[in-house]
């Protein structure tokens, strides 16, 4: 208890000196577009792969579950685009990305500690907790969303896909079902949820990686607590987001 009280007090102290003004804000800018493609576009093709396989399989175990001589079959694809929206293309996903964003992120703090590059650039006078974990927060704000809507979109194709395919569900029907009773809120609901996220995993490995001390067994260890705690933290701030916004 003792250590986590110690890690949540250290967390809240790195974010102060993390949200600070820039020295140089074209630096900051560059550095941004850059981790934009390490964290955001290389993300694309697993995010991708795997949203299509979830919407495949919402769809067939739909058909199991809610098709009955009562229901109409459109419910079927009702019932895979609301779960896709409200849980899978934003829980699911940033889980996903708690493993592989936040894991390459602590590792590459946690490198970057240990060979003294930080001891370098706060010898220069630079904010090195700013300089290092800021643009990986904004990058990761700006970009997950896209991951959100694309994780959506996918999910949504591989389960007509997979309706037509196995003749389990016509694409007409299919179709109407997604456009039958559609929310508009719940896309605010899953953006405001994917934009929690993306500050948790990148701050929660930021930090990590930030305070490993010693050498690569130990930055291996700061990549493991990064990815455990971020998808704590993600299914725990997903339970609090759910209360508060959709309750």
């Amino acid at each position: 208890m003792y250590r986590f009280i110690f890690h949540v007090g250290q967390y809240f102290i790195f974010l102060s000196r993390v949200f600070v003004k820039p020295e140089r804000w074209n630096i900051y800018i560059r550095q941004t577009i850059r981790e934009i493609d390490k964290i955001g576009i290389r993300s694309i093709g697993i995010v991708t792969l795997i949203s299509v396989f979830i919407g495949a399989v919402l769809t067939i175990q739909a058909v199991y579950n809610v098709k009955t001589p009562i229901l109409p079959n459109y419910i079927i694809a009702f019932a895979v685009r609301d779960s896709l929206l409200l849980e899978f293309s934003s829980t699911i996903i940033g889980l996903i990305l708690a493993g592989k964003v936040g894991s390459n992120i602590a590792s590459e703090i946690g490198t970057m500690r240990i060979t003294e590059q930080i001891d370098a650039l706060e010898m220069m006078g630079v904010n090195s907790a700013s300089f290092v974990t800021l643009p990986k927060i904004i990058a990761a704000i700006l970009f997950n969303p896209v991951l959100m809507i694309l994780s959506n979109i996918v999910g949504i194709i591989g389960g007509w896909v997979a309706g037509f395919t196995t003749g389990i569900i016509a694409s007409d029907e299919f179709i109407y079902g997604l456009q039958y009773n559609f929310q508009p809120y719940y896309v605010t609901y899953a953006t405001i949820k994917t934009l929690v996220f993306a500050f948790l995993i990148t701050s929660i490995s930021s930090y990590f990686g930030y305070y490993a001390k010693g050498g690569s067994v130990e930055v291996g260890n700061a990549s493991t607590q990064a990815t455990v705690y971020g998808s704590v933290f993600v299914l725990f701030f997903n339970l609090v987001l759910t209360q508060l916004l959709l309750v």
